[in-house]
């Protein structure tokens, strides 16, 4: 597996860059914004690892403009920027993952070989699908359907790839159609009392699902009932 390295913390990068190689992955390594773009353009990679703030070009810059020209490798950003929005907007421009500096190096590996692992059961998903072969432990709610297990959703011959949380949200609603889901009901689905976020939290987590799964022209199927919760179905008066 090749992993690009993006991050002006030399110190950081080149310790980062030890311990992935010793865990057999194949690294690259950039300092600066504008060779971490002419090295993700030119290479292809099963993994960016990249650091928000970078001088010439920032991270998110980066990634921002992959995800506009159809490149689909995952991306995992390594930041100092722990806020709510922050986290949103990194989500929004494309990343995959968020891991907030200082971090632990087994949480990191931990998350590489999650998203290094989802990368290619969606590729081997996706060849399942175009062939007609049904897989297993998926729910159809409409014209979505789910894979939990691989957390992959189909819709309208569109490969859509989910986060572990944005996957068991989308489970919860599929499972209850047309049943409004109350605010306190998720948030006990998705969190444990000691995990419980604040109440925006829920709310961004809905819009990036929304996003996924519901491209232009396509029908709606997350419905907000205001000040209440959520419903999931082609109609929301169901």
């Amino acid at each position: 597996m090749d992993i690009l390295l993006v991050d002006d913390e030399a110190e950081l990068t080149n310790a980062l860059q030890a311990v992935l190689q010793r865990e057999g992955y194949q690294v690259t390594v950039a300092y600066d914004g504008d060779r971490g773009r002419s090295l993700s353009q030119q290479g292809a990679y099963d993994l960016l690892i990249l650091d928000w703030m970078l001088p010439q070009i920032s991270g998110l810059k980066i990634c921002q403009e992959m995800r506009s020209q159809g490149n689909q490798t995952p991306v995992l950003f390594l930041t100092a920027k722990d806020t709510l929005d922050d986290r949103v907007m990194g989500l929004d421009a494309g990343a995959d993952d968020y891991l907030v500096k200082p971090f632990e190096l087994r949480e990191l590996l931990a998350r590489v070989r999650a998203l290094l692992r989802r990368s290619t059961e969606s590729t081997e998903l996706a060849t399942e699908l175009a062939s007609g072969q049904p897989g297993r432990d998926r729910i159809q709610g409409e014209d979505l359907e789910l894979d939990r297990t691989n957390q992959l959703a189909y819709r309208q011959g569109r490969l859509i790839e989910l986060s572990e949380k944005e996957t068991q949200l989308l489970e919860y609603l599929m499972r209850h159609p047309g049943q409004l889901l109350t605010h306190e009901q998720i948030h006990q689905y998705l969190w444990s009392d000691t995990q419980k976020p604040s109440s925006n939290v829920l709310a961004a987590l809905v819009r990036l699902l929304r996003r996924k799964i519901e491209a232009i022209g396509e029908t709606p199927l997350i419905h907000t009932v205001y000040g209440r919760g959520y419903r999931f179905g082609s109609n929301p008066d169901s």
